[in-house]
C-alpha cells in the first residue's frame, strides 16, 4: 500500500520545503493519490481498532495570545486557498452575516491576505492543537478539516463549504439555503422527497430534477447516467432535518472528467443553467446522491460529517465523505436535500484529471451498496461513526490512516465543545410507510438547453424549441387532469410524457389506481367530485384543464385563449345539448333534472341567479365534458358547488355544465377557445382518427388509445403542429 505523498511534520519543522503535486485542473494541485480499490491479491493483517476513552477527552481551550482568540461567529464560509485571492473570494468575504475562513496549504503564496477573511496558514494550523492536523497532507484542499474545527471552536452553528470560485447571487446565502432550520423562519415547512417506492433504487441523479437530463454529478455511478426520465411522483417530508444541504452550481456544475472531456470542444467553456424555480428535493433513507465540498451547507447536527478522508485522491475525497456522511445521517433522523442553483462557478477551461477519478468510477457503486447494508450496534453516534470508518477500511474504500484520522477528528470535536447528536436508530430498518394516492406529489422538470456529445441540443432546432418554450411559458403553471379509460399500464406514462412537456404537471385519473404509475382512482361518472382535491394540492397554479383520453388537445392552438375565463365546448354541436324536462320520457334525465333543481335551489344567490338567467327551470344541459378549463379565480366556486352536490348521484355530464352556468354567464366564457373543436361522436364505419384529425383545431374527438402503437400513431399526427413530438417516438 502506498505511503502518503507529503512531507513529514518533522521535515516541515526543520524548514524543508514540503513536496508538491502536479498542477493543472481545478484541484489538481491537491492530489495525493491513494489506493481505493480493495486489494484482492493477499489477505491483509487485521486492522487495529482505535481505543478511545470518549468520556476522558480533555477540553481544548483557545490560547489567549493566539490570533482571533476572542472572535466568535455563528455562520462561516470555509474555503481552501492555494493561489492569490480571486474576485469571487473577495465577494464571499462580503457576504452579509457570514465570516469567510480561508485555509492555506503548501501552495498558498506567502503573505496571503484578504480584507474581511480569517486566514489559517500552515504555521497557524500547526499551533491550534488539533489531533487531526497531523494526518492532513500539506498540498491538498483537505486541509479544510482544520478550518472546520476552527469555525466550530469559534461559535459556528452553520458552515458553508465552498471553493474560491463560488459566486453567490445577490451575496445572500439565506435566499438560497435553509439557514435557520430550528427558528421557524423557513417559508417551506414541507419538502418534496424522492419516492421510496422502489427499495432497490439506492442512488439518484438530482440534476434531472433541476432540468438537466444529460448532465450528471461527479461521483454518480456511470451505470446510472442513462436514467434520465423525470420522477413519476414524489412524496413529501417535513422540513427541519435537512442537516446537509447541497446546492447546484450554474456555469460549471460539479461534473466528472468523463462528462468534461466528452461534452464540449476542448477550447469551449461550460456555462450550463439549472432550473432556478424547481423545488428543492430531499432524499429518503436508503437513497443517496453525490455531495461535494464547494457548494454545501452543513448544519450543526451534521458537523461531524465535514471530515475529509486523506487516503483517497482529492478528487474523490469529498464524494466519499458525502456518501459516508449520508449513511450516518440516517442514524440521527437527518437527511440530505438538494437546492436549485445557489452559486455560479466559472469554467476556466482546464483539463480534469481523469486519473484522480478512476477509482471513484470503479468503486462508488460498490460503496453505495455497502453503506446501505451496513449496520452497527454501537450505542453513541461517535462510536457508530468510528465503527463505519473501520468497516470502510476493512472493505478497502479507504485505509487505516482514515480510521485513525476519524478517531482524532471525533476527539477534536469533543475537545472544542461540540456535542454529538442523539441517535434515532429506530428509523433504520423500520417498515416503510405505504404510499397512498394523497401522498403522491408531481413535479415535471423543465427541459433546459443542454449538451450532448459536444453538440448543443438547441442549436439545430431553434424554431421548434422556440415554440416549445412559448407554449411552456403559457401553460407552464396550468395543471392538466386527465382521465384515462384505456389500460393505464400501457398508456398512462405515454400521456404524461406527451402533455407533461407543456403543462405544469399531468395528474392521471382512472377507474382503478396504480401506485407504481402514480395513477389515482376516480370514477369518470363523478370525476368532478375529485377535482377539488387536485385544486387544493396545486394552490399556486393558474388554472386546471380537465381532459378525457378520448379527446386529443392541440395545445398550440390555445395560445390566444383567456386563462382568466372558463372554457368549455358550449359552442360545439353534439357536445353541448339542451335537454327539456317537462316533456321528457327518459327517467334518467328526469332524475338528473330533479337533482339539478335540488342543488340550485339550495345554492347561494349568485349561483342561482347565474344559472336561472341562462337556463330557467324547465331544462338542463347535457355535455360530454371531455374537455374544460377552470381558472384559478373560479376554483373556490367549483369546490363550493361540489359541496352542494354532496352525496347526490349527479352525473359528471350533467354536473359540469351546471357548475359552469352557475359560476358565470355564458357571455363571459371564452367560448371561442374551443369553438373549432372537431367533435364526431358518430364516426362512419370506415372512418379513423387520422381521417378526422387536423392540427388546426384546438381539440379532436374521438380517439382510442389502448396501447403504445396507438399512441405512436397519435404522436405522428400531432407532430404536424409540434415537430419535436417525433423525439418521443
Amino acid at each position: 500500500m502506498l505511503v502518503q505523498d507529503r512531507a513529514s511534520p518533522h521535515a516541515a519543522a526543520a524548514g524543508q520545503k514540503p513536496s508538491s503535486s502536479p498542477r493543472g485542473a481545478p484541484g489538481a494541485d491537491r492530489r495525493h493519490p491513494r489506493p481505493f480499490a480493495k486489494n484482492l491479491d493477499f489477505a491483509p493483517a487485521k486492522l487495529p481498532y482505535p481505543d478511545v476513552a470518549w468520556s476522558k477527552v480533555p477540553p481544548l481551550a483557545i490560547a489567549a495570545g493566539s490570533p482571533f482568540a476572542s472572535f466568535r461567529a455563528e455562520r462561516w464560509i470555509v474555503v481552501a486557498v492555494s493561489s492569490p485571492p480571486t474576485a469571487a473570494l473577495a465577494a464571499l468575504a462580503r457576504v452579509k452575516g457570514w465570516q469567510l475562513l480561508a485555509v492555506g496549504d503548501s501552495h498558498t503564496p506567502a503573505g496571503w491576505e484578504l480584507k474581511g477573511a480569517v486566514f489559517l496558514s500552515l504555521e497557524l494550523q500547526a499551533q491550534l492543537g488539533y489531533r487531526s492536523v497531523d494526518f492532513l497532507p500539506y498540498g491538498s484542499h483537505v486541509r479544510k478539516t482544520a478550518g472546520y474545527l476552527f469555525a466550530i471552536q469559534h461559535g459556528a452553528k452553520v458552515i458553508f463549504d465552498a471553493d474560491d470560485r463560488a459566486e453567490v447571487p445577490g451575496n445572500d446565502l439565506g435566499k438560497h439555503f435553509d439557514v435557520d432550520l430550528g427558528s421557524g423562519v423557513t417559508n417551506h415547512p414541507v419538502l418534496l422527497q424522492y419516492s421510496h417506492a422502489d427499495p432497490n433504487r439506492t442512488v439518484v441523479n438530482p440534476y434531472v430534477h433541476f432540468g438537466q437530463r444529460s448532465v450528471w454529478p461527479r461521483g454518480l455511478p456511470l451505470d446510472k447516467v442513462g436514467e434520465v426520465a423525470h420522477e413519476v411522483f414524489y412524496t413529501e417530508v417535513f422540513s427541519g432535518r435537512q442537516f446537509i444541504q447541497q446546492g447546484l452550481s450554474d456555469g460549471l456544475p460539479d461534473v466528472d472528467a468523463v462528462f468534461y472531456f466528452t461534452r464540449k470542444p476542448p477550447t469551449s467553456a461550460f456555462d450550463l443553467r439549472f432550473d432556478s424555480e424547481a423545488p428543492k428535493v430531499a432524499l429518503p433513507q436508503g437513497m443517496m446522491a453525490p455531495v461535494n465540498s464547494f457548494n454545501t451547507l452543513f448544519q450543526s447536527p451534521a458537523f461531524w460529517g465535514l471530515m475529509m478522508p486523506v487516503s483517497v485522491s482529492s478528487m474523490a475525497a469529498d464524494v466519499i465523505r458525502g456518501y459516508w456522511a449520508q449513511r450516518i445521517l440516517w442514524e440521527i433522523g437527518g437527511y440530505v436535500a438538494f437546492y436549485p442553483p445557489t452559486i455560479y462557478r466559472k469554467d476556466y477551461i482546464q483539463a480534469y484529471p481523469f486519473a484522480e477519478e478512476k477509482d471513484l468510477h470503479v468503486n462508488v457503486g460498490r460503496l453505495i451498496k455497502f453503506l446501505n447494508e451496513w449496520r452497527s450496534n454501537k450505542r453513541t453516534l461517535f462510536e457508530k461513526i468510528l465503527d463505519l470508518s473501520y468497516a470502510m477500511a476493512e472493505e478497502g474504500f479507504w485505509t487505516e490512516q482514515d480510521v485513525r484520522l476519524t478517531a482524532a477528528w471525533l476527539q477534536d470535536l469533543l475537545a472544542v465543545g461540540y456535542r454529538q447528536p442523539r441517535l434515532m436508530s429506530l428509523e433504520i430498518d423500520r417498515q416503510r410507510a405505504t404510499i397512498g394516492e394523497g401522498d403522491m406529489k408531481e413535479f415535471v422538470p423543465k427541459k433546459l438547453p443542454s449538451v450532448h456529445l459536444g453538440v448543443d441540443e438547441i442549436g439545430t432546432v431553434n424554431y421548434e424549441i422556440g415554440n416549445l418554450i412559448k407554449w411552456r411559458k403559457n401553460f407552464g403553471n396550468v395543471v392538466m387532469i386527465m382521465h384515462v379509460s384505456g389500460p393505464v399500464d400501457r398508456t398512462a406514462l405515454e400521456w404524461r410524457l406527451l402533455y407533461g412537456r407543456i403543462f405544469k404537471t399531468v395528474i392521471i385519473l382512472a377507474e382503478q389506481s396504480n401506485a407504481e404509475l402514480a395513477v389515482e382512482r376516480c370514477t369518470l361518472s363523478h370525476a368532478y367530485k375529485y377535482l377539488p382535491k387536485v385544486f387544493e394540492r396545486y394552490s399556486g397554479a393558474d388554472g386546471f384543464v380537465f381532459l378525457q383520453d378520448h379527446m386529443v388537445l392541440n395545445y398550440w392552438n390555445l395560445m390566444q385563449a383567456d386563462k382568466e375565463k372558463l372554457w368549455i365546448t358550449n359552442k360545439i354541436a353534439h357536445s353541448w345539448v339542451t335537454v327539456p324536462l317537462e316533456t321528457n320520457k327518459e327517467e334518467w334525465f328526469v332524475k338528473q333534472g330533479d337533482m339539478v333543481k335540488q342543488v340550485i335551489g339550495s345554492s347561494p344567490v349568485h349561483f342561482q341567479t347565474n344559472y336561472k338567467e341562462s337556463m330557467g327551470e324547465d331544462k338542463i344541459i347535457f355535455c360530454g365534458s371531455e374537455l374544460f378549463y377552470v381558472p384559478r379565480r373560479f376554483v373556490e366556486d367549483f369546490g363550493d358547488l361540489v359541496g352542494l352536490v354532496g352525496n347526490l348521484d349527479l352525473h359528471h355530464k350533467i354536473a359540469v355544465p351546471m357548475f359552469f352556468l352557475a359560476m358565470d354567464s355564458t357571455q363571459n366564457f371564452d367560448s371561442d377557445a374551443l369553438a373549432g373543436t372537431v367533435f364526431r361522436p358518430q364516426l362512419p364505419a370506415n372512418a379513423t382518427f387520422s381521417s378526422i384529425y387536423t392540427a388546426q383545431a384546438p381539440a379532436v374527438f374521438p380517439v382510442k388509445v389502448m396501447n403504445e402503437i396507438d399512441f405512436i400513431k397519435v404522436i405522428r399526427l400531432m407532430s404536424i403542429g409540434d415537430p419535436l413530438l417525433m423525439e418521443l417516438v
